[in-house]
């Protein structure tokens, strides 16, 4: 069972697609095996991707691949990923704009990923996990342009906490100077999913070993004031409603 690979939506017994608006195949989002399960569903892949803290960004330097966790926010249609200008992917960036007028970007690849449940089979092979996934392949740009930046550290900081950018102090130039973005629009999208149950073979079926699911979540633990916080600030609704 593969998560990021190709894309497709599979369940413990068929897979699906939708019929609303969609991403458009290319010949790197079309998996090679199991062409019915590929899912471009554009409502599904903003889903997927606004849920999620970290993404997996990959790419090549010197003729080997390198993957990186990192944060990111999502401004429509585009991507933005969150680096200092000492970082691999941000100065490979940048050395292809000074070499380049035309800034030919960063090739890349990204990824998120949740794990929804654990699938436990009767069977060793037939073990899974229910998963949501997308894979974005494209050209990452570095932001240049002032607020264009200001807004997509917006974007990062909401992501994590809708409403934070509001309630924060804003980067000043020097911070600015120290950190760098990149954008990455959604153009070549996929999104796989698994749900459902184990996928034993009729032959196991009367073995003595459980078989099922466990389900995983996310949430959030009570809050822990920093300990230098000033007297009388409440908590923030935002938070409060996490």
């Amino acid at each position: 069972m593969s998560v990021a690979s190709g894309s497709g939506i599979e369940t413990g017994a068929e897979s699906a697609t939708t019929d609303t608006a969609s991403y458009a195949p290319t010949d790197l989002t079309v998996p090679t095996r199991g062409r019915d399960r590929a899912a471009y569903d554009q409502e599904l892949v903003h889903a997927i991707l606004d849920e999620a803290y970290v993404c997996h960004l990959g790419f090549v330097r010197d003729g080997a691949p390198v993957v990186l966790p990192t944060l990111y926010g999502r401004v429509g249609e585009r991507l933005y990923v969150h680096g200092s200008t000492g970082s691999r992917p941000l100065r490979m960036a940048s050395d292809a704009r000074r070499q380049q007028e035309d800034d030919p970007g960063l090739a890349v690849c990204l990824t998120v990923t949740h794990v929804d449940g654990l699938v436990l089979a009767r069977s060793a092979f037939h073990h899974s996990i229910n998963y949501r996934s997308v894979v974005i392949h494209g050209t990452a740009h570095q932001v240049t342009d002032p607020e264009e930046k200001r807004a997509a550290l917006d974007s990062l900081v909401d992501h994590v906490v809708p409403g934070r950018s509001a309630d924060s102090r804003p980067a000043n130039a020097k911070e600015l100077a120290a950190t760098a973005v990149l954008s990455l629009d959604l153009a070549a999208v996929s999104a796989k999913v698994r749900t459902g149950g184990p996928n034993d073979d009729p032959e196991d079926l009367d073995l003595p070993h459980w078989a099922g699911v466990v389900p995983l979540r996310k949430g959030h633990d009570a809050l822990i004031p920093s300990a230098d916080l000033a007297s009388g600030i409440d908590t923030p609704d935002y938070l409060i409603e996490l």
